[in-house]
Protein backbone atom coordinates (compact mmCIF):
# COMPACT_ATOMS: atom_id res chain seq x y z
CA UNK A 1 0.00 0.00 0.00
CA UNK A 2 1.52 3.32 -1.25
CA UNK A 3 1.93 5.97 2.05
CA UNK A 4 -1.14 7.49 2.91
CA UNK A 5 -2.40 10.66 4.84
CA UNK A 6 -4.75 9.52 7.37
CA UNK A 7 -6.57 12.16 9.71
CA UNK A 8 -8.52 11.25 12.92
CA UNK A 9 -11.13 13.44 14.29
CA UNK A 10 -12.21 13.45 17.71
CA UNK A 11 -13.54 15.76 20.53
CA UNK A 12 -10.45 15.69 22.78
CA UNK A 13 -7.40 13.23 24.27
CA UNK A 14 -8.16 12.88 28.20
CA UNK A 15 -8.93 9.27 28.41
CA UNK A 16 -11.21 7.09 27.45
CA UNK A 17 -11.70 4.11 24.93
CA UNK A 18 -12.21 6.57 22.18
CA UNK A 19 -8.74 8.08 22.92
CA UNK A 20 -7.04 5.07 23.18
CA UNK A 21 -8.03 3.56 20.41
CA UNK A 22 -6.77 6.64 18.26
CA UNK A 23 -3.64 6.79 19.77
CA UNK A 24 -3.33 3.30 19.20
CA UNK A 25 -4.30 3.70 15.46
CA UNK A 26 -2.03 6.76 14.89
CA UNK A 27 1.02 4.31 16.16
CA UNK A 28 0.17 1.63 13.81
CA UNK A 29 -0.08 4.09 10.85
CA UNK A 30 3.73 5.48 11.92
CA UNK A 31 4.68 2.17 12.15
CA UNK A 32 3.26 0.60 8.66
CA UNK A 33 5.58 4.29 6.97
CA UNK A 34 2.54 6.17 6.84
CA UNK A 35 1.29 9.84 7.82
CA UNK A 36 -1.04 9.84 11.19
CA UNK A 37 -2.37 13.35 12.00
CA UNK A 38 -4.98 13.33 14.94
CA UNK A 39 -7.00 16.55 14.94
CA UNK A 40 -8.35 17.48 18.71
CA UNK A 41 -8.70 20.17 21.54
CA UNK A 42 -5.99 18.38 23.41
CA UNK A 43 -5.36 16.75 26.44
CA UNK A 44 -3.17 14.56 28.26
CA UNK A 45 -2.69 12.35 25.98
CA UNK A 46 -0.99 14.47 23.35
CA UNK A 47 2.28 14.06 24.55
CA UNK A 48 1.92 10.07 23.83
CA UNK A 49 0.69 10.82 20.58
CA UNK A 50 3.25 13.10 19.67
CA UNK A 51 6.15 10.44 20.79
CA UNK A 52 4.90 8.13 19.03
CA UNK A 53 5.41 10.07 15.07
CA UNK A 54 2.03 10.90 14.88
CA UNK A 55 0.77 14.92 14.71
CA UNK A 56 -1.76 16.66 16.53
CA UNK A 57 -3.47 19.90 15.43
CA UNK A 58 -5.64 21.55 18.48
CA UNK A 59 -8.77 22.52 17.45
CA UNK A 60 -11.87 22.21 19.14
CA UNK A 61 -14.34 20.49 17.32
CA UNK A 62 -16.06 19.06 20.17
CA UNK A 63 -17.37 22.01 21.95
CA UNK A 64 -21.33 22.05 21.29
CA UNK A 65 -21.69 25.80 20.44
CA UNK A 66 -22.40 27.44 17.21
CA UNK A 67 -18.94 29.15 17.05
CA UNK A 68 -17.67 25.20 16.55
CA UNK A 69 -18.90 25.81 13.13
CA UNK A 70 -15.83 27.80 11.71
CA UNK A 71 -13.68 24.87 12.50
CA UNK A 72 -14.93 23.53 9.12
CA UNK A 73 -13.19 26.37 7.24
CA UNK A 74 -9.61 24.60 8.94
CA UNK A 75 -10.85 21.46 9.02
CA UNK A 76 -11.50 21.90 4.84
CA UNK A 77 -7.81 23.73 4.74
CA UNK A 78 -6.05 21.00 6.54
CA UNK A 79 -7.42 18.11 4.42
CA UNK A 80 -5.77 20.16 1.38
CA UNK A 81 -3.07 21.24 2.77
CA UNK A 82 -1.85 17.87 4.07
CA UNK A 83 -3.57 16.04 0.27
CA UNK A 84 -5.23 13.74 3.33
CA UNK A 85 -6.30 10.38 1.80
CA UNK A 86 -8.84 9.37 4.46
CA UNK A 87 -10.58 11.31 7.40
CA UNK A 88 -11.72 9.20 10.13
CA UNK A 89 -14.07 10.67 12.63
CA UNK A 90 -14.67 8.41 16.03
CA UNK A 91 -17.28 11.13 17.89
CA UNK A 92 -20.11 12.93 16.54
CA UNK A 93 -19.69 16.40 16.51
CA UNK A 94 -16.39 16.34 15.14
CA UNK A 95 -17.96 13.76 12.48
CA UNK A 96 -20.64 16.68 11.19
CA UNK A 97 -17.64 19.13 11.17
CA UNK A 98 -15.35 16.81 9.07
CA UNK A 99 -18.49 15.87 7.15
CA UNK A 100 -19.27 19.35 5.86
CA UNK A 101 -15.83 20.05 5.50
CA UNK A 102 -15.55 17.41 2.90
CA UNK A 103 -18.96 18.51 0.83
CA UNK A 104 -17.06 21.43 0.27
CA UNK A 105 -13.94 20.10 -1.80
CA UNK A 106 -13.95 18.90 -5.25
CA UNK A 107 -15.36 15.38 -5.80
CA UNK A 108 -11.75 14.64 -7.62
CA UNK A 109 -9.91 15.78 -4.31
CA UNK A 110 -11.94 14.60 -1.67
CA UNK A 111 -10.50 12.52 0.66
CA UNK A 112 -12.27 9.10 1.60
CA UNK A 113 -14.61 9.25 4.98
CA UNK A 114 -14.67 6.78 7.48
CA UNK A 115 -16.48 7.05 10.43
CA UNK A 116 -16.27 4.39 14.02
CA UNK A 117 -19.21 3.96 16.35
CA UNK A 118 -17.78 3.18 19.62
CA UNK A 119 -20.79 3.55 21.55
CA UNK A 120 -24.55 2.81 21.52
CA UNK A 121 -25.46 7.00 21.41
CA UNK A 122 -29.31 7.59 21.58
CA UNK A 123 -30.56 6.51 17.95
CA UNK A 124 -31.61 9.59 15.58
CA UNK A 125 -30.00 12.03 13.09
CA UNK A 126 -27.57 13.65 15.63
CA UNK A 127 -26.13 10.18 15.71
CA UNK A 128 -26.88 8.79 12.70
CA UNK A 129 -24.05 11.04 11.36
CA UNK A 130 -21.73 7.59 12.72
CA UNK A 131 -23.17 5.52 9.80
CA UNK A 132 -22.66 7.53 6.95
CA UNK A 133 -18.99 6.48 6.22
CA UNK A 134 -18.18 4.88 3.21
CA UNK A 135 -17.28 2.01 5.49
CA UNK A 136 -18.23 2.24 8.97
CA UNK A 137 -16.55 0.35 11.37
CA UNK A 138 -18.10 -1.17 14.52
CA UNK A 139 -16.40 -2.16 17.55
CA UNK A 140 -18.50 -5.01 18.52
CA UNK A 141 -21.05 -7.09 17.04
CA UNK A 142 -23.51 -5.34 19.81
CA UNK A 143 -22.96 -2.15 18.15
CA UNK A 144 -22.98 -3.80 14.42
CA UNK A 145 -26.78 -4.77 15.44
CA UNK A 146 -27.45 -1.85 17.06
CA UNK A 147 -26.95 0.18 14.55
CA UNK A 148 -28.68 -1.79 11.59
CA UNK A 149 -31.65 -1.85 14.05
CA UNK A 150 -32.09 1.75 14.55
CA UNK A 151 -30.53 2.99 10.69
CA UNK A 152 -32.60 0.18 8.22
CA UNK A 153 -31.52 2.06 5.75
CA UNK A 154 -27.76 1.90 5.65
CA UNK A 155 -25.89 -0.94 3.85
CA UNK A 156 -24.75 -3.89 5.69
CA UNK A 157 -21.97 -4.43 3.05
CA UNK A 158 -20.05 -1.33 4.22
CA UNK A 159 -19.82 -2.28 8.01
CA UNK A 160 -16.63 -4.05 9.18
CA UNK A 161 -17.12 -5.40 12.98
CA UNK A 162 -13.35 -4.95 14.16
CA UNK A 163 -13.45 -5.54 18.11
CA UNK A 164 -11.48 -3.36 20.31
CA UNK A 165 -7.90 -5.49 21.53
CA UNK A 166 -6.24 -5.80 24.51
CA UNK A 167 -2.25 -5.57 24.29
CA UNK A 168 -1.63 -8.80 26.23
CA UNK A 169 1.89 -8.07 27.00
CA UNK A 170 0.60 -5.61 29.24
CA UNK A 171 -1.82 -7.93 30.77
CA UNK A 172 0.26 -10.63 31.45
CA UNK A 173 -1.09 -14.17 32.93
CA UNK A 174 -0.97 -14.49 36.77
CA UNK A 175 -1.33 -17.50 38.15
CA UNK A 176 -4.11 -17.81 40.78
CA UNK A 177 -1.45 -18.86 43.68
CA UNK A 178 0.64 -16.19 43.28
CA UNK A 179 -0.11 -13.69 45.67
CA UNK A 180 2.98 -11.07 45.32
CA UNK A 181 0.13 -8.45 43.28
CA UNK A 182 -2.63 -9.04 46.57
CA UNK A 183 0.42 -8.49 48.30
CA UNK A 184 1.48 -5.34 46.68
CA UNK A 185 -1.99 -3.77 46.74
CA UNK A 186 -2.39 -4.31 50.34
CA UNK A 187 0.92 -2.59 50.80
CA UNK A 188 -0.64 0.43 49.44
CA UNK A 189 -4.43 -0.30 50.84
CA UNK A 190 -4.26 -1.68 54.10
CA UNK A 191 -7.52 -2.56 54.14
CA UNK A 192 -7.02 -5.13 51.13
CA UNK A 193 -5.08 -7.29 53.02
CA UNK A 194 -5.93 -10.76 54.27
CA UNK A 195 -6.86 -14.36 53.04
CA UNK A 196 -10.63 -13.14 51.94
CA UNK A 197 -11.70 -12.87 48.50
CA UNK A 198 -11.03 -10.19 46.95
CA UNK A 199 -13.73 -8.63 44.14
CA UNK A 200 -12.84 -5.84 41.86
CA UNK A 201 -14.76 -3.34 39.74
CA UNK A 202 -13.23 -0.46 38.32
CA UNK A 203 -14.99 2.01 36.82
CA UNK A 204 -15.73 5.92 36.81
CA UNK A 205 -17.81 7.40 40.00
CA UNK A 206 -21.12 7.17 37.82
CA UNK A 207 -24.11 5.70 38.91
CA UNK A 208 -23.79 3.67 35.58
CA UNK A 209 -21.12 1.45 36.46
CA UNK A 210 -22.52 -0.29 39.00
CA UNK A 211 -20.97 -0.03 42.37
CA UNK A 212 -24.15 -0.38 44.08
CA UNK A 213 -24.96 -3.96 42.50
CA UNK A 214 -21.36 -4.83 43.58
CA UNK A 215 -22.04 -3.50 47.27
CA UNK A 216 -25.80 -5.63 47.61
CA UNK A 217 -23.69 -8.53 46.03
CA UNK A 218 -21.08 -8.08 48.85
CA UNK A 219 -23.76 -8.21 51.50
CA UNK A 220 -25.20 -11.20 49.52
CA UNK A 221 -22.09 -13.21 49.95
CA UNK A 222 -21.90 -12.16 53.57
CA UNK A 223 -25.06 -13.54 54.27
CA UNK A 224 -24.44 -16.92 52.89
CA UNK A 225 -21.43 -17.41 55.09
CA UNK A 226 -18.82 -16.14 51.88
CA UNK A 227 -16.74 -13.58 53.24
CA UNK A 228 -15.07 -10.99 51.03
CA UNK A 229 -13.79 -7.82 49.86
CA UNK A 230 -14.90 -5.25 47.90
CA UNK A 231 -12.51 -3.01 45.78
CA UNK A 232 -13.91 0.01 43.66
CA UNK A 233 -11.04 1.78 41.92
CA UNK A 234 -11.56 4.80 39.85
CA UNK A 235 -15.05 5.37 41.68
CA UNK A 236 -13.72 8.27 43.80
CA UNK A 237 -12.92 11.03 41.69
CA UNK A 238 -13.30 15.05 41.99
CA UNK A 239 -17.13 16.30 41.91
CA UNK A 240 -18.59 12.78 42.97
CA UNK A 241 -18.27 13.37 46.28
CA UNK A 242 -21.74 12.94 46.79
CA UNK A 243 -22.02 9.70 44.71
CA UNK A 244 -19.31 8.41 46.78
CA UNK A 245 -21.36 9.24 49.82
CA UNK A 246 -24.05 7.28 48.59
CA UNK A 247 -22.00 4.47 48.34
CA UNK A 248 -21.00 4.40 51.54
CA UNK A 249 -24.24 4.76 53.08
CA UNK A 250 -25.50 1.89 51.16
CA UNK A 251 -22.68 -0.15 52.15
CA UNK A 252 -22.87 0.95 56.22
CA UNK A 253 -26.73 0.16 56.04
CA UNK A 254 -25.85 -3.23 54.53
CA UNK A 255 -23.54 -4.10 57.14
CA UNK A 256 -20.29 -4.15 54.95
CA UNK A 257 -18.82 -0.71 55.24
CA UNK A 258 -15.42 -2.74 56.67
CA UNK A 259 -14.99 -4.32 53.76
CA UNK A 260 -15.33 -2.06 51.09
CA UNK A 261 -12.50 0.34 49.80
CA UNK A 262 -13.30 3.23 46.87
CA UNK A 263 -10.40 4.90 45.53
CA UNK A 264 -9.31 6.90 43.13
CA UNK A 265 -8.10 5.66 39.53
CA UNK A 266 -5.31 3.38 39.80
CA UNK A 267 -2.27 3.32 37.34
CA UNK A 268 -1.71 -0.06 38.04
CA UNK A 269 -4.75 -1.56 36.75
CA UNK A 270 -3.15 -4.85 35.57
CA UNK A 271 -1.74 -5.59 39.07
CA UNK A 272 -5.21 -5.12 40.36
CA UNK A 273 -6.63 -7.45 38.02
CA UNK A 274 -4.29 -9.92 39.37
CA UNK A 275 -4.61 -9.22 43.08
CA UNK A 276 -8.65 -10.08 42.53
CA UNK A 277 -9.96 -13.35 42.69
CA UNK A 278 -13.26 -12.08 40.39
CA UNK A 279 -13.56 -8.91 38.35
CA UNK A 280 -16.99 -7.90 37.80
CA UNK A 281 -18.85 -5.65 35.23
CA UNK A 282 -21.93 -4.42 36.39
CA UNK A 283 -23.06 -2.17 34.15
CA UNK A 284 -26.62 -1.39 34.01
CA UNK A 285 -26.70 0.42 30.54
CA UNK A 286 -24.92 -2.03 27.80
CA UNK A 287 -21.31 -1.38 26.95
CA UNK A 288 -20.77 -0.68 23.36
CA UNK A 289 -17.47 -3.40 23.90
CA UNK A 290 -16.96 -4.13 27.60
CA UNK A 291 -12.52 -4.09 27.29
CA UNK A 292 -12.69 -4.82 31.73
CA UNK A 293 -13.65 -8.14 30.31
CA UNK A 294 -10.38 -8.94 28.21
CA UNK A 295 -8.14 -7.30 30.53
CA UNK A 296 -8.96 -9.75 33.30
CA UNK A 297 -9.18 -12.50 31.84
CA UNK A 298 -5.75 -11.95 29.60
CA UNK A 299 -4.40 -11.55 33.45
CA UNK A 300 -6.17 -14.71 34.36
CA UNK A 301 -9.21 -13.68 36.43
CA UNK A 302 -12.77 -15.02 36.04
CA UNK A 303 -15.10 -12.02 34.99
CA UNK A 304 -19.08 -11.72 36.29
CA UNK A 305 -21.14 -9.38 34.89
CA UNK A 306 -24.59 -8.82 32.97
CA UNK A 307 -25.52 -10.93 30.33
CA UNK A 308 -25.98 -7.50 27.88
CA UNK A 309 -24.12 -5.13 25.35
CA UNK A 310 -20.69 -6.13 25.09
CA UNK A 311 -19.85 -7.87 28.05
CA UNK A 312 -22.32 -10.06 27.49
CA UNK A 313 -21.06 -10.79 23.77
CA UNK A 314 -17.28 -11.20 24.98
CA UNK A 315 -18.28 -13.51 28.16
CA UNK A 316 -20.61 -15.68 25.54
CA UNK A 317 -17.70 -16.41 23.96
CA UNK A 318 -14.98 -16.78 25.98
CA UNK A 319 -16.30 -17.48 29.65
CA UNK A 320 -19.93 -17.92 29.74
CA UNK A 321 -20.28 -19.07 33.31
CA UNK A 322 -19.59 -15.42 33.98
CA UNK A 323 -22.98 -14.01 32.66
CA UNK A 324 -25.98 -13.70 34.64
CA UNK A 325 -29.35 -12.08 33.63
CA UNK A 326 -29.37 -8.39 33.90
CA UNK A 327 -31.07 -7.42 37.38
CA UNK A 328 -31.45 -10.81 39.02
CA UNK A 329 -29.14 -10.11 42.40
CA UNK A 330 -29.90 -13.42 43.82
CA UNK A 331 -28.56 -15.49 40.93
CA UNK A 332 -25.78 -12.81 40.83
CA UNK A 333 -24.76 -13.70 44.38
CA UNK A 334 -24.99 -17.60 43.52
CA UNK A 335 -22.67 -17.07 40.60
CA UNK A 336 -19.93 -15.34 42.69
CA UNK A 337 -20.00 -17.71 45.27
CA UNK A 338 -19.89 -20.64 42.45
CA UNK A 339 -17.10 -18.88 40.30
CA UNK A 340 -14.90 -18.48 44.06
CA UNK A 341 -15.22 -21.69 45.40
CA UNK A 342 -14.48 -23.30 42.42
CA UNK A 343 -12.71 -21.06 39.54
CA UNK A 344 -13.76 -21.65 35.97
CA UNK A 345 -11.47 -22.97 33.12
CA UNK A 346 -10.74 -19.48 31.40
CA UNK A 347 -9.20 -19.59 27.87
CA UNK A 348 -5.42 -19.50 27.47
CA UNK A 349 -5.52 -17.32 24.39
CA UNK A 350 -7.28 -13.79 23.91
CA UNK A 351 -8.07 -13.19 20.07
CA UNK A 352 -9.34 -9.64 20.98
CA UNK A 353 -5.55 -8.25 20.70
CA UNK A 354 -4.54 -4.88 19.59
CA UNK A 355 -2.34 -6.22 17.18
CA UNK A 356 -5.05 -7.75 15.49
CA UNK A 357 -7.60 -4.59 15.71
CA UNK A 358 -5.13 -2.52 14.28
CA UNK A 359 -4.04 -4.90 11.14
CA UNK A 360 -8.27 -4.88 10.12
CA UNK A 361 -8.36 -1.21 10.16
CA UNK A 362 -5.46 -0.88 8.46
CA UNK A 363 -6.62 -3.27 6.09
CA UNK A 364 -10.48 -1.07 5.96
CA UNK A 365 -8.08 1.35 4.40
CA UNK A 366 -6.29 -0.26 2.06
CA UNK A 367 -10.15 -1.04 1.04
CA UNK A 368 -11.04 2.56 0.81
CA UNK A 369 -7.50 3.50 -1.23
CA UNK A 370 -8.10 0.56 -3.48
Amino acid sequence: MRRLTVVQLLPALHSGGVERSTLEIARALVAAGHRAIVVSAGGRLVQALLDSGAEHLTLDIGRKSLLTLRHVASLRQLFTDTGADIVHARSRLPAWLGWYALRGMPAGTRPHWLTTMHGLNSPGRYSGIMASGERVICVSQTVHDYLLRHYPTTDPGKLRVIPRGVEVQQFPRVARSDRRARLAVAARYPGLAGDAPLLLLPGRGTRLKGHAHAIQLLADLQLVGQQALLWLPGAREPGREAYVGELEALAQGLGVAERLLITEPTSRIAEAYAASDLVLQLSDKPEAFGRTVLEALSVGRPVLGWDHGGVGELLAQLQPSGAVPLGQASVLAQRAALLLHDPPPLPHRIPFTLQAMQRATLDVYAELVG
